[in-house]
């Protein structure tokens, strides 16, 4: 036996803010706030000598030690990831500091300009989620939170932006649709 489909409606509240274009104003400003907190502290990590200089990887160092004490004490780190961040953070904390400097400059840039939007707010919230994991509450849950409803808003998020030109040369979602023959 054949199951029936069922297609359920989607509300108007969410038609509006995840797919009709005049939402993207809201998305605009909540764009260029998260993409400037990015910017900033990528900005900040590129031009610092303890991220990316002759002594890269000494603020990762500094930064996964409080980690690994918050874990000791059985804070706010859990054990796996404490394990990951001795075993793979650790020992390549020159990449990873190159990483997370250049990586926060990009999503910071990406969402500003509203290029790739829906890519670089995963990519932000990711670095959020790693923050949050790592014991560091900071402006991460909030951040977290916006990006998540950027990804979410991915196809108008950067209607205000140069996703509106970009997309469609990706042929999504503003795809001209092909003419019927």
């Amino acid at each position: 036996m054949k199951e029936k489909t069922i297609i359920m409606p989607e509300n108007p509240v969410s038609h509006f803010l995840f797919n009709d274009t005049r939402s993207g104003l809201i998305w605009l400003i909540i764009r260029l706030y998260v993409g400037y907190a990015w910017l900033m502290a990528g900005w900040g990590k590129v031009r610092s000598d303890a991220w990316t200089g002759d002594h890269a990887g000494d603020a990762i160092r500094g930064f996964v030690g409080g980690a690994l004490a918050k874990s000791a004490d059985g804070g706010d780190v859990t054990g796996w990831y404490a394990s990951f961040l001795e075993t793979i953070v650790l020992p390549n904390a020159k990449v990873f500091g190159f990483l997370v400097a250049y990586g926060e400059l990009l999503v910071g840039l990406g969402l500003i300009f509203g290029l790739l939007t829906g890519i670089a707010a995963f990519f932000g919230a990711f670095m959020n989620v790693s923050f949050l994991f790592a014991g560091t509450l900071s402006t991460n849950p909030i951040l977290f939170i916006l990006a998540t409803w950027l990804v979410l808003a991915w196809k108008v998020a950067g209607w205000y932006g140069l996703d509106r030109w970009a997309m469609p040369l990706l042929g999504t979602p503003w795809a001209k649709a092909e003419k019927s023959r």
